[in-house]
């Protein structure tokens, strides 16, 4: 069964997502990043070149000739999926392929729509039988 864990309180969500991609990295984890939205997926591949002076990321888009390799994977179609080890979820929808995924990770964000939005995917994974672990981030 997937694991799936919350992550709320950081500040910016693409922000803690470049720290939550950093950290996967250095645990050596194959990430696929998922929002259907284009210009938050553009957004994140130009912050994981300049969010940290210290860390390079590797990462690449699906459809790049190095997604089979490259252990951060940014997309916008979910039929791009090129493995099933870790799933961080950019999108206010929970994903319909997410149960493939070994780990989940969700990013609750700060904007009133975004909180709504994460308690009703939260609400969705409880239901469905899912342990849930909820980590509360300090303000970077």
């Amino acid at each position: 069964m997937t694991e799936i864990d919350f992550y709320s309180g950081g500040g910016d969500k693409l922000q803690i997502a470049c720290r939550l991609i950093a950290k996967a990295v250095r645990q050596g984890l194959k990430l696929m990043v998922y929002s259907p939205d284009a210009a938050m997926v553009e957004r994140l591949d130009k912050l994981l070149w300049t969010f940290s002076p210290t860390d390079f990321i590797p990462h690449c888009r699906t459809g790049d000739k190095l997604a089979g390799v490259t252990p951060v994977v940014l997309g916008h179609h979910y039929g791009e999926l090129l493995h099933d080890d870790v799933l961080l979820n950019l999108d206010i929808e929970h994903p319909p392929f997410f149960s493939r995924f070994q780990r989940l990770i969700e990013i609750t964000g700060t904007t009133p729509e975004d909180t709504q939005a994460a308690r009703k995917r939260y609400r969705f994974y409880k239901d469905r039988g899912y342990e849930i672990r909820h980590h509360k981030l300090g303000m970077a």
